[in-house]
């Protein structure tokens, strides 16, 4: 489930937090490898985790276990879903599979949100709520987000699915936009940056013709449904928060077939439901992911 900025001010890292030193040294060690290049780069101005920030790896498997249940809710989901199902079913198939592992539902009565998953169709670009009355039709992209709760520890995916036979064009939007998660993906290394990640969607976006939503973006997650750092999906590279080993977050570009803008759907009695600023279709995908010395692991996988 992304984030809407709009919602976080009070989550942003100010200025005067920035001047603090936000990275600290384990009291009574040795200062590690890990520790000299981050502090070595905080010193040069650049914005670097705090240490609650990075995931032990008893978290790391509890993230990854929550995973596992959420890929197969999702599997279910694609098992089942078909031309003239309503949007509730699919969120019944969702709140069913998570009473037979266990889990929990995150979305449900999260900021109000009334249902267990988020399903998204055309133009709705996220947060979509499940309904009788919206009914799958023969060519309709759906975007399904579920995340899961399991032993306290969260772990948030989503994936496109094509209803039938759609239009070429609709197609196409629905296999750059995975590319687009992919890319954005390769483009997490090491020490690398969140602006990093966001220069390489927003290229391969643009390249396409595609827009890339701004107002909404990818996060930390684990150990709450949304954690710092914010993930946006555009901008430049060496910007943003530094990206170290035992960082867990999401990335979950949405494209739009059109303008990259926004707004929130008046119609909408709950207040959540985004649609794309000319209401042409949107894709998104999504994992979580934990960075390691190596690159990205997928736990969503």
């Amino acid at each position: 489930m992304c984030l809407l900025a709009l919602f976080l001010q009070k989550d942003k890292i100010d200025d005067m937090q920035l001047k603090k030193k936000r990275w600290h040294c384990l009291p009574g060690q040795e200062p590690t490898e890990m520790d000299l290049k981050i502090i070595a780069l905080e010193k040069k101005g650049k914005l670097v985790p705090t240490r609650d920030m990075i995931k032990t790896p008893e978290q790391i498997e509890g993230i990854r276990k929550s995973g596992i249940v959420n890929t197969g809710c999702l599997d279910a989901v694609a098992e089942a879903i078909h031309a003239g199902m309503n949007t509730q079913e699919i969120d019944d198939i969702c709140m069913q599979y998570c009473k037979d592992h266990n889990a929990i539902p995150a979305c449900l009565n999260y900021e109000g949100y009334p249902k267990s998953v988020c399903t998204s169709i055309n133009e709705v670009v996220c947060h979509g709520v499940p309904k009788k009355e919206d009914v799958l039709q023969e060519g309709d992209i759906i975007n399904v987000d579920m995340t899961t709760i399991v032993d306290g520890y969260y772990a948030d995916a989503s994936r496109m699915f094509i209803i039938g036979k759609t239009t070429p064009e609709k197609e196409r939007l629905v296999r750059v936009a995975k590319e687009c998660l992919e890319i954005g993906a390769e483009a997490a290394k090491p020490y690398s940056f969140v602006g990093d990640i966001g220069h390489a969607i927003q290229k391969h976006a643009e390249k396409n013709g595609y827009g890339v939503v701004r107002d909404l973006c990818g996060h930390g997650v684990g150990i709450e449904f949304h954690e710092q750092p914010d993930v946006v999906h555009y901008g430049h590279k060496g910007t943003g928060m530094l990206l170290v080993p035992g960082m867990v977050f999401t990335i979950e570009p949405m494209i739009n077939m059109g303008t990259w803008k926004v707004f929130i759907d008046a119609d909408d009695p709950y207040g959540w439901e985004v649609i794309t600023g000319d209401e042409k279709p949107s894709a998104q995908w999504e994992h979580t992911f934990v960075m390691t010395e190596h690159g990205l692991e997928i736990l969503t996988h």
